[in-house]
């Protein structure tokens, strides 16, 4: 076991919540074709999504460091843009090199070439130009985009980002609790909601419905969770925190933050809003979501059910030694202890594999498969797999104690097998709480 850290900051936004949130529409993620909204509506290509070296708007307000860290950005380093759309530049008046001069290219020599090809007899050049370049980033965010992720407070409404309200949308649970119900939202909590995952998944017991009915009928009614402090940022003296089943919504009635894949079920969002109140030392019903972004994976488990947070680096150990704690810790090839790994923050090749920087995944168990080794993870999103990487297809089960619950390996859900090579390569850590 390593030291635990002084403080982390794993965390990136669910591009796929920002999205939804930004245009107010519901999309299918599934289909392959659904890479080009998200490179519209986040202004970057999606190979440059997915790893803070870009300067991706997933990691809004967080800086990457010399060492492939990162920390966060001071407030006032953070600026917005004045609009949510760039102003369109008429590209049809350029006929020559020289024209270029009206988009604010004065000189080609101290141009950045981004990337240049041949195509059937033409040379297509990317130029990156300063002077136009106003696209979103890691420090330059829209105004829609500044609401989302910071939201805004007042004594009249609490905590309530523009276009939103406060709605209770659905039962705490709707059938027993899944590893796959909580899906992250449009906030860089990913430390989370893996870790809500992982005790969903090997401790299910733990999500419990307490209610404290308030004596004025049923609308009235508060959810009691449990937090234990673990010290450090992101905590909070012990405590039971009641809130009620409202979260926040659109104006198209649709999740902005935290919710279940399971549609009316609501736990996931309420224990989002939980911890956003627990952390937060707020007894208002409305508390700011966005400050529980980024975070440490392992202490939100221990957090949650009261245990002592492992952790586990990847460079000073084997790829063997790292498949062994996944099983000492698992029961028929599923976790009986919840665990979390996390990403480096960059230094690796995030952008062409699909497997993000920066970001929590729980893991779910483990497989031996044509004499590989390979470790069973699920990205908080609910999409998003590697591409290649040695990743198994096909269809493991897990046995849960009281029936096998199967896993399907090639449906786009998040759920991934990657071998423990490529484990080691791309991921920086991982920790249990026992």
């Amino acid at each position: 076991m390593d030291k635990a850290p002084i403080e982390m900051f794993v965390g990136v936004i669910n591009p796929y919540a920002l999205t939804e949130a930004i245009t107010g529409k519901k999309f299918d993620w599934k289909d392959p074709k659904s890479f080009q909204i998200l490179e519209q509506t986040l202004e970057k290509n999606y190979s440059e999504l997915f790893d803070i070296k870009y300067n991706s708007p997933l990691y809004a307000g967080l800086e990457l460091m010399k060492d492939n860290s990162v920390k966060p950005l001071k407030i006032e380093d953070i600026k917005v843009r004045a609009a949510d759309k760039q102003e369109s530049l008429d590209f049809s008046t350029i006929t020559n090199l020289k024209d270029l001069n009206k988009i604010g290219v004065k000189n080609l020599d101290t141009i950045a070439v981004k990337n240049a090809r041949l195509d059937k007899g033409d040379v297509k050049v990317v130029l990156n130009i300063p002077t136009v370049n106003n696209t979103i980033s890691n420090k330059l965010i829209s105004p829609t985009l500044k609401n989302i992720i910071f939201g805004n407070f007042t004594v009249e409404t609490g905590w309530t980002p523009a276009n939103t309200s406060w709605s209770d949308r659905g039962n705490f649970f709707n059938d027993v609790v899944e590893y796959n119900d909580p899906i992250q939202g449009a906030v860089g909590n990913c430390y989370f909601i893996s870790a809500i995952a992982a005790v969903a998944w090997a401790s299910p017991y733990l999500i419990e419905h307490k209610v404290r009915a308030t004596g004025t009928g049923e609308a009235d009614r508060v959810n009691a969770i449990q937090f234990y402090t673990k010290g450090g940022g992101k905590d909070a003296p012990s405590r039971l925190v009641e809130v009620t089943d409202r979260t926040i919504i659109n104006n198209s009635n649709n999740p902005v933050y935290c919710r279940s894949n399971d549609a009316g079920e609501i736990w996931p969002a309420v224990y989002e809003k939980a911890f956003a109140k627990w952390i937060n030392q707020t007894n208002d019903d409305r508390p700011d979501i966005s400050k529980t972004a980024y975070g440490d994976p392992v202490k939100a488990v221990a957090q949650l059910n009261n245990k002592t947070p492992f952790y586990y680096n990847t460079d000073s150990r084997t790829a063997l030694d790292l498949f062994g704690i996944v099983r000492g810790n698992s029961m028929s090839y599923k976790t009986i202890n919840p665990m979390v790994a996390w990403t480096y923050g960059s230094g690796r090749d995030y952008s062409g594999s699909n497997i993000v920087g920066n970001h929590a995944y729980t893991i779910l168990g483990w497989s031996t498969f044509n004499n590989k080794n390979y470790i069973i993870l699920r990205n908080p999103w609910g999409v998003t797999e590697p591409n290649g990487l040695n990743s198994y297809q096909g269809l493991i089960s897990f046995f849960d104690g009281s029936f096998w619950r199967p896993i399907n390996m090639i449906g786009n859900d998040g759920v991934f097998a990657l071998e423990i090579n490529s484990f080691k390569y791309y991921f920086a850590g991982m920790g249990v709480a026992k």
